[in-house]
């Protein structure tokens, strides 16, 4: 529900454009690994997947379980709820395991949140926690990495900026990008995979920000896929 919910809302509130390198794919059983610069980016995230036909389990913060019927969406489309400093914070990566197990995509987001406060502007993925790496290398799943740019001109800032871009983003309809990698195993010490991972991240990051304009480093051929507009 929450993808199709996602797919058919973020279409009034940007213009999203989905691209794909050379050799990427989402095979079932998948991580997709993506950059986390706003709260909105999960929506589009999500619409973006679900115009590729998938549809992932997210590990997302707990306390989202709490807000009323979100929390009982999440529930009944299998989503992995991830509490932080508590003891139970290991087992998501247990039940994000078994969905992997079970051919479902997940979705993670390395960084473990949001930037505080400032601005639109486009920021580069801040530095990963290790849990995406500790579950690639115990599931041997591939990471699909993917890189987000825009979602900070829908919602950024403090509450009453987050509030008027959501309002205003319909008038303004920015453009929302999506770029997703080659797949890729993650190999060595927690540390050195988490690396890789971060680096593959910020290279699709890097293409999908390029398109804004942002001086991002090198661009990757692109395949488009189509965009909402």
């Amino acid at each position: 529900m929450l993808s199709r919910t996602a797919a058919a809302l973020v279409p009034f509130f940007g213009r999203l454009t989905v691209t794909l390198d050379a050799g990427a794919e989402l095979a079932p059983g998948s991580i997709v690994a993506a950059n986390h610069t706003s709260l909105s980016d999960p929506a589009i995230v999500l619409a973006a997947l679900r115009r590729l036909g998938v549809e992932p389990v997210v590990m997302a913060a707990a306390g989202l379980w709490r807000v009323p019927l979100l929390g009982r969406a999440l529930t009944r489309g299998g989503h992995v709820p991830v509490r932080r400093a508590d003891p139970r914070a290991a087992g998501c990566l247990d039940d994000a395991a078994a969905a992997l197990a079970r051919g479902r995509t997940v979705l993670i987001y390395g960084e473990g949140g949001i930037p505080d406060g400032g601005d639109a502007t486009e920021l580069p993925p801040r530095p990963f926690r290790t849990g995406l790496a500790r579950l690639a290398t115990a599931t041997g799943a591939p990471v699909v990495p993917l890189g987000q740019s825009g979602a900070r001109r829908v919602t950024s800032g403090g509450v009453v900026g987050q509030l008027a871009g959501l309002a205003t983003a319909p008038l303004r309809r920015p453009d929302l990008r999506v770029h997703i990698g080659p797949p890729l195993r993650l190999t060595g010490d927690p540390g050195t995979a988490t690396a890789q991972a971060h680096g593959a991240v910020t290279a699709a990051w890097s293409t999908a920000a390029h398109s804004h304009g942002v001086p991002a480093g090198r661009s990757a051929s692109r395949v488009p896929v189509g965009a909402a507009g």
